[in-house]
């Protein structure tokens, strides 16, 4: 049971960078569905980073600040892509995020493709800067806390934060307050002096810069260096956990575990056959829908999106 907890843990770290990122966007009145590819690409990014500092021999500090940059840089410009064609160009948000997904887990296949003989580099990497624990480095922790707890490396811990700074931001300081204003009334936040275009712009890169570590660290930790192309699936289910966790960046660390132990739970359930095992896969998109059923029931704003969500701001229709 100890090792399921520690496996959902990881495997919900991915999901927790997603949501993040997914949550920042959509605090700002965008529904960015190019969360997935968005991901991908930060994989990319992240992987490459990993490559290059592993092999000119950097510190194990270093390789794992140059991978989680290059995996911002890389989901930052995917976040920028999508700026510039919902907020300045004024495209569709849907038709736009979903071919930023196709966009995104295309280039990781190519890339993937690619790299050949090179994706081997990506174990050793994974093994020496990544998957040791932050706190006991490769030693093995003495009881079942620690195991839990404290045997991860540092991208688990730094997901973590990720979240808590980012609930902190939207809910105790002015900026947090101004971008939750764009995201429910674009109009009057425009009218009171708030630079709406400028807000939803930064909130769209830094939330994909987020959600693109979820991809690298899918890539480095959880699969241990090996080049799966699962990411963009984990990125769906990154955006069902924002629903689940109602908008909220403090629920999802709690959720992210939630979703983490049911996508692994199939891996450790003996006696059933795979097809079983499959359609066990489908628990967490089934957690979601019962959510939004229940909330629709629950006319609260606590638990409603922003007002303007997917909805488009021209200042000249004001």
């Amino acid at each position: 049971m100890i090792t399921v907890i520690t496996q959902a843990i990881r495997f919900g770290i991915v999901f927790l960078y997603g949501s993040t990122g997914e949550i920042l966007i959509e605090k700002s009145g965008h529904l960015n569905l190019g969360i997935p590819g968005i991901m991908c690409l930060g994989g990319v990014g992240g992987c490459m980073g990993a490559y290059w500092t592993y092999q000119a021999g950097a510190p194990a500090f270093l390789v794992v600040l140059v991978a989680v940059l290059m995996a911002m840089l890389f989901g930052g410009l995917g976040g920028l892509l999508y700026g510039v064609f919902t907020i300045t160009m004024r495209c569709n948000q849907n038709v736009t995020g979903l071919s930023l997904t196709t966009f995104g887990a295309g280039i990781l296949g190519f890339w993937g493709t690619q790299m050949g003989e090179k994706e081997i580099m990506f174990a050793p990497a994974s093994r020496y800067a990544f998957t040791p624990s932050l706190f006991f480095g490769n030693s093995t922790p003495d009881n079942w806390f620690t195991t839990i707890f404290m045997s991860h490396g540092v991208l688990v811990y730094l997901g973590i934060l990720f979240a808590v700074i980012v609930y902190l931001i939207l809910n105790l300081t002015r900026t947090g307050l101004s971008l939750r204003a764009v995201g429910e009334n674009p109009a009057a936040a425009d009218a009171a002096g708030i630079p709406v275009i400028r807000y939803k712009y930064v909130s769209c890169v830094i939330g994909a810069a987020i959600s693109g570590v979820g991809g690298a660290f899918y890539l480095l930790d959880c699969t241990r260096g090996s080049l799966e192309y699962m990411i963009d699936a984990m990125g769906w289910l990154a955006v069902a956990l924002v629903i689940f966790s109602l908008w909220r960046p403090n629920i999802s660390i709690f959720g992210s575990f939630i979703f983490g132990f049911l996508y692994i739970l199939p891996r450790y359930i003996e006696g059933v056959g795979l097809a079983e095992k499959e359609l066990l896969k489908v628990i967490p998109y089934a957690v979601t829908a019962l959510v939004l059923i229940v909330i629709s029931f629950f006319n609260k704003k606590e638990t409603q999106p922003p007002a303007a969500l997917g909805l488009p701001y021209f200042r000249e229709d004001r």
